[in-house]
């Protein structure tokens, strides 16, 4: 069986998706390779097509527990004999997939990156036929990477102790230049096929909103999504319990995923999101390393990540399946502080490093804040902004996230800018020290509160200037003048300072414009690159029951048993015969003999009980 004929009679797809084939021949001619290719882009593919090709055993490394057990089970529903060995296995469990691994009864083991230093581990590879290893999430190697794992650095010490280096791969979602010269440094790839197949993920629907409430925000966003799969990410363990309250008081079906929790609750609680009993998951960023669950169809940021990298990585996880996604970013500027916080409490807790290293990453990681920061204020296209700082090109609007398909008008602020400018300078002229943000915000709308009477703010002459103005606009100004220069902010206190050029703007007669929103400034479900047509959505809802059934009567996840990408197609399509059936994108052999005849008479009950309709 040749990998063509694999792909389709195994996973169930007509063709290779973009840079896969070149990945997978590099593979199987015996060279290193080095993909890098967006979530939901295939990255597994290149590695599993050649482990079931190739003589002996390939080990994936892979530091995510979550994709680990999904790409086990999702294997053995392809017929494909395959184990992880992870801290959620006992000693009895590690030694019986060891007996199995000695027995020959493995193609493909994922094994947690900690793993490769324990003795017992070190002595059964010895005695294996490993062809390959496939370092998935190779970002983790690089100190550059917002996710640097010191154990990924005895990855070639790994390799080295082997009785015969295998063929090396290495496989990343998120990856600046930088960090992809250290991945292939570090594992010391040998004349690797390099293939770089971009970062867009054109069914991702991208949108930041600023709004008063969030919470408020937050319930009409899932109101407009009742009965889809999402999950809603917070900063903080306190946010989680909160918000995953609140949805529950008012009738969603939500669970919560963090740290504190027990880690039998933990486990429970990602089952029933996994199995859809509950739709809505409320978590820190400790959810989701690795989730293989394709049918979520949006990911709510209820506050900002600490980078642009975890940001597309957590946002990653909609849309899996190549269906339309939302991916949406409430953000405030308290969420700042909360980021800065947990860096700095990330790098003094960090054991694993020496005080150098973590003070380097912790500048590091302010400096990817502020890239952050930048993104949720930016009035430029979204997409393009996510793409840039990757270095992709990209086209200037790409159609698809709230600043490109919002109504916007361009407006003239240069007015209102001499006024923030004024106001900055004057304030620090009359305490003798810069302040933030909200307290410059408060002055120029004259707000009597306390600390402005105390210090004499209120007689300034730019205090009220802006009291018609609401709030967020005036913070919208801000951020468009620290955008375009003339104000920066300090980021160990979180002061709000003039630089050099805000003398052009107060005294050069330069003026400011900025793009303001003229509709609500909140995004509605997106159209998709797999969405179904009208006439099919009724037989798509149809054979989304029937597969919750058999995913219940089997005991796996829904998405195991078809991805709702491959139910689009069912539909679409409408297959009469197996043979009709086993051309629908994402039927693979075994899956269409398990599960083949039950879908072909729901479609076909469908299609009567509608012609007699007619």
């Amino acid at each position: 069986m040749d990998k063509l004929e694999l792909l389709q009679r195994v996973f169930g797809y007509p063709q290779f998706r973009p840079g896969q084939e070149e990945l997978i021949d590099g593979v199987l001619s015996g060279r290193d390779v080095f993909g890098i290719m967006p979530t939901g882009g295939g990255k597994s593919m290149c590695y599993q097509i050649p482990a079931l090709l190739l003589p002996g055993i390939t080990l994936v490394i892979s530091p995510l527990i979550s994709l680990m057990r999904d790409q086990v089970m999702a294997l053995k529903a392809a017929g494909i004999s395959a184990a992880y060995i992870n801290s959620t296995l006992n000693g009895a469990q590690i030694q019986a997939v060891y007996r199995n691994l000695l027995a020959g009864q493995y193609k493909i083991v994922y094994v947690a990156p900690e793993r490769l230093d324990y003795a017992g581990f070190g002595n059964v590879a010895a005695k294996l036929s490993i062809s390959f290893v496939a370092v998935d999430e190779a970002h983790c190697i690089s100190q550059w990477g917002q996710d640097f794992r010191p154990s990924y650095l005895r990855i070639v010490n790994f390799i080295d102790s082997l009785p015969y280096r295998p063929v090396v791969g290495a496989f990343t979602a998120t990856a600046t230049k930088q960090v992809r010269e250290d991945v292939e440094r570090i594992l010391r790839l040998r004349n690797p096929v390099r293939t770089v197949t971009g970062f867009d993920r054109p069914n991702l629907y991208f949108a930041v909103i600023q709004p008063e409430r969030k919470d408020k925000v937050l319930h009409r966003l899932l109101a407009a999504r009742k009965r889809k799969s999402g999950i809603i990410y917070c900063a903080t363990r306190k946010s989680v319990e909160t918000v995953c309250e609140d949805l529950r008081s008012r009738g969603y079906a939500a669970t919560r995923y963090h740290a504190g929790l027990p880690e039998e609750e933990r486990t429970a609680n990602q089952e029933d999101f996994l199995y859809d009993r509950k739709t809505v998951m409320v978590a820190t960023n400790a959810f989701g390393m690795g989730i293989d669950k394709s049918n979520v169809s949006f990911v709510i940021h209820y506050n900002m990540p600490k980078s642009i990298e975890a940001y597309y990585q957590e946002a990653g996880r909609a849309g899996r399946d190549g269906a339309e996604a939302d991916c949406i970013l409430l953000y405030s500027g308290a969420d700042v502080y909360t980021a800065r916080f947990l860096i700095d409490k990330s790098a003094s807790e960090n054991e694993e490093m020496d005080e150098a290293q973590r003070e380097m990453v912790r500048k590091q990681d302010l400096a990817r804040l502020d890239a952050m920061v930048s993104y949720c204020k930016t009035k430029t296209c979204l997409r393009g902004y996510i793409l840039e700082y990757f270095g992709q090109k990209h086209l200037e609007i790409c159609g698809n996230c709230g600043n490109c398909k919002d109504g916007f008008e361009t407006v003239d602020i240069t007015k209102e800018s001499q006024m923030i400018l004024s106001c900055v300078k004057r304030v620090h002229d009359r305490l003798g020290y810069w302040v933030g943000t909200g307290l410059i915000c408060d002055v120029l709308r004259g707000s009597s509160m306390k600390r402005i009477r105390d210090s004499g703010l209120d007689g300034l002459s730019t205090y009220g200037l802006l009291k018609d103005r609401g709030r967020s606009e005036v913070r919208g100004m801000i951020d468009q003048l620290e955008a375009e220069g003339y104000l920066s902010t300090e980021q160990e206190h979180m002061t709000l300072r003039m630089t050099a050029l805000a003398g052009q703007v107060l005294y050069e007669g330069k003026t400011v414009q900025m793009r303001v929103a003229v509709e609500p400034e909140e995004p509605a479900p997106v159209s998709g690159a797999v969405k179904p047509m009208e006439e099919d959505k009724e037989l798509f809802e149809s054979l989304k029951e029937l597969r919750s059934k058999l995913a219940k009567d089997a005991g796996v996840p829904a998405y195991v048993v078809f991805s709702n990408a491959t139910l689009v197609d069912m539909a679409k399509k409408k297959p009469k015969t197996m043979s009709q059936f086993r051309k629908v994108s994402g039927v693979g052999e075994i899956k269409a003999a398990w599960y083949g005849t039950a879908f072909l008479k729901q479609i076909q009950r469908f299609m009567d009980e509608n012609q007699e309709e007619g």
